[in-house]
């Protein structure tokens, strides 16, 4: 039975969903700089995918550790870190001249304040926060409010793109992304709750990890994610503009898939009370590849694209939740941030093939119709992956080191 949530864990939730919204919102516009960006600058959509590709990889590579930092450290402190960060590149990005500043920017610094202000940080702290069995929920509610984010932030940044440019849009979202700082106290309440789960050194943790073969199909599974939505959220404006649609459908895209992903989020965490999250994980990536297969067939309107956004877009991050709360069933939320880290440095491996290989095939062939097909296959393959984890609490996976 669900335990009711008091006042702090009350604010934890919400100083999470909002540093969840801004940094998922904010990473969810740059695909709508893409054109721009690449016409004024005269740069190839190669060199972008590429600087997006890094900041996923920076991103993967550096959760880790930054997820180690907050789970003994606490989460306030590192979020801190990762808004400045977050701030500098986008503030770079806005000034940028040359493709390395544009690498360093957009890439490196945003990598490194994603990882600080982003998914593996907020929702280790939230699972600290609240009792084992309200863990799933609770993220999933983080992430069904953070989801308002990218369902707003698109819209509004190609609006203030119409008017001011891109430069000064950049500006404008560098200096919202500076102000998550404020919020960060609120997450002093994140390490209270006594869980009563096994109390294991980081090196049992991560032993155990490396020899769970459920945690290993995870982490594989999860470069899937992290491919799909990177190529789509960096590419899809680019596809559509290809398709000879205005550029402001490619925004309400975006919009439609961050609307359905609030939706998604939702039923991602409610599906959880009653079915096996890995199960459910199966089935969403299987619907994402029928999803893809379809759009191919279809013909290309602006109404095709929005069904496929708004039903993709239920499909889009409901994994996250549920890929959190396999890791946290198994090996419990003491060391989340870290392990977490790891399943999500294999979703960014993903999304770096995902944003530069989109930028690739199109520069090489004229279009993407490689990347959809991969996407396809890709689909399947998680499916397949995630159907035979065996999730059932470390406790009951470790043997015992002494009689």
């Amino acid at each position: 039975m669900s335990r009711a949530l008091s006042r702090p864990q009350i604010l934890v939730i919400a100083a999470a969903a909002v540093v969840l919204g801004v940094s998922l919102g904010v990473r969810q516009t740059f695909g709508i700089y893409l054109v721009p960006m690449t016409l004024d600058l005269d740069w190839s959509r190669g060199l972008f995918g590429l600087a997006m590709a890094v900041q996923n990889l920076v991103w993967g590579a550096a959760q880790p550790f930054v997820g180690g930092l907050a789970d003994r450290f606490g989460s306030g402190k590192v979020i801190a870190g990762g808004a400045v960060f977050y701030a500098l590149g986008v503030i770079g990005m806005a000034s940028v001249v040359t493709p390395a500043g544009l690498l360093i920017t957009g890439g490196v610094l945003i990598g490194l304040g994603m990882a600080g202000a982003g998914i593996a940080v907020v929702y280790g702290a939230v699972s600290r926060a609240v009792a084992p069995e309200n863990r799933t929920y609770a993220v999933a509610l983080v992430s069904t409010i953070g989801a308002l984010g990218p369902m707003t932030f698109p819209l509004i940044s190609q609006a203030v793109i119409g008017v001011a440019g891109w430069a000064f849009s950049l500006t404008a979202t560098a200096i919202i992304v500076l102000l998550l700082i404020l919020l960060t106290r609120l997450f002093d309440h994140s390490e209270a709750i006594e869980t009563g789960e096994p109390d294991l050194n980081l090196r049992e943790v991560i032993n155990a990890a490396r020899k769970n073969s459920g945690y290993i199909l995870l982490v594989s599974g999860f470069f899937v994610c992290g491919f799909h939505v990177t190529f789509i959220g960096t590419h899809f404006p680019g596809y559509i503009n290809l398709q000879g649609l205005d550029a402001g459908v490619g925004a309400v895209a975006l919009t439609v898939i961050g609307v359905g992903n609030i939706i998604g989020t939702y039923l991602a965490g409610e599906s959880s009370k009653k079915y096996r999250q890995k199960n459910v994980l199966s089935f969403i990536y299987l619907g994402r590849a029928l999803l893809i297969a379809a759009l191919m067939i279809l013909p290309t309107t602006e109404w095709t694209i929005y069904a496929f956004s708004a039903v993709f877009g239920l499909l889009w991050l409901s994994t996250v939740p549920l890929t959190s709360g396999v890791v946290a069933r198994i090996f419990g939320a003491k060391h989340l941030g870290m392990l977490f880290g790891f399943v999500f440095f294999s979703h960014q491996i993903g999304a770096f093939f995902g944003a530069w290989l989109g930028g690739v095939a199109f520069d090489t062939f004229g279009n993407y119709t490689s990347m959809w097909y991969a996407s396809i296959a890709l689909g399947l393959l998680a499916a397949l992956l995630h159907w035979p984890i065996r999730d059932q609490p470390m406790e009951h996976l470790v043997s015992p080191q002494s009689a």
